[in-house]
């Protein structure tokens, strides 16, 4: 039988848990060393809820999302995509909307059908809106209950979907803990950014609050893999139909805009008024049948997307010609 050697947390709550002035930040080996214990369950709770709610009130820097993606990333086994013309292209899902249709799984649907291998991994359902595995449940998509099970989709051109609980059971566990702290801590962030495969990856990040476009920036263009940063629509990574965002791309260290800023699209697209996961998968539905346009702001977030997985695959020229 293995004992758990507990890990001494106070050290790093006497210099994180300062305040939002005085305090100071880990660097990246401290960093992944704390939230590795976490993860392993190796800290008590009483140093737990200290840590989470210090780093609530600090905000995490570069150096602190390195290492607790690290940590994270490191806790699970990676996933396999399968050879082809595409890298695989990461949607994470955490939030759902409530004011406007989840139009995540089209996005996806429309990679997929495209060819681009598509992985969505979020959360089952959210308290109030509309969670994205609920439109794809209505779609006929059933969330894939182990690795195994998405790679097999992934390998036949269907869209991936897992929820975090099968793909990463010991992170949704600290997701959970906002029903106790009633607040979200790091790891709503870490799930978001985080890349589940074992090779490269185009991961689509989104931002709800102005301070992460900074933060996130910075920490992408230290990590250096591919990502498209946008800000969210209601959280979800999916362009909005009514006008597109800003999307900016960090490849190999550098920052590209892909979308220039937020503009209203020439033609505003008729949305179905009714939100329910029913109502909206029909109208994806019909988006796929040719019947409803695509709005004009998703289409051109699939060719940004479509054309980097491919870059990233065959190492094409500038992915924005021809766009």
């Amino acid at each position: 039988m293995t004992t758990i050697q507990p890990f001494h947390a106070a050290p790093f709550i006497k210099e994180i848990g300062r305040g939002a002035k005085g305090a100071r930040s880990m660097d990246r080996g401290q960093a992944r060393a704390l939230w590795g214990a976490i993860i392993e369950g190796r800290v008590s709770d009483l140093e737990l809820g200290g840590i989470l709610l210090s780093m609530r009130i600090k905000g995490e820097s570069v150096d602190e999302l390195d290492g607790f993606l690290e940590a994270a990333e490191a806790s699970f086994d990676k996933l396999h995509a399968p050879d082809g013309d595409f890298a695989p292209v990461v949607i994470p899902s955490y939030n759902g909307a409530r004011k406007m249709p989840n139009l995540t799984a089209l996005l996806a649907m429309l990679l997929a059908r495209e060819g681009v291998p598509v992985l969505v991994h979020g959360v089952a359902h959210d308290v109030g809106r509309v969670a994205t595995a609920e439109v794809f449940e209505a779609l006929g998509v059933h969330a894939s209950p182990d690795h195994a099970a998405a790679e097999a989709a992934l390998a036949e051109g269907r869209v991936a979907f897992i929820t975090i609980d099968a793909l990463a059971p010991r992170l949704a566990w600290m997701l959970s803990l906002r029903r106790i702290l009633g607040v979200r801590n790091s790891m709503h962030t870490l799930v978001k950014i985080m890349q589940p495969f074992a090779g490269a990856a185009l991961r689509l990040v989104s931002y709800t609050h102005p301070e992460y476009l900074e933060s996130l920036g910075a920490f992408f263009t230290q990590n250096k893999g591919h990502a498209f940063l946008m800000r969210g629509t209601e959280g979800e990574t999916v362009a909005n139909a009514n006008k597109a965002q800003k999307i900016d791309w960090f490849h190999d260290g550098e920052r590209t805009v892909l979308v220039e800023k937020q503009t209203v699209v020439d033609t505003l697209p008729e949305l179905p008024e009714d939100k329910s996961a029913e109502s909206t998968a029909a109208w994806i539905q019909a988006v796929l049948r040719g019947d409803v346009p695509v709005p004009e702001s998703i289409a051109e977030q699939v060719a940004h997307c479509k054309a980097v997985a491919q870059q990233m695959s065959t190492f094409l020229p500038d992915p924005r010609v021809g766009i």
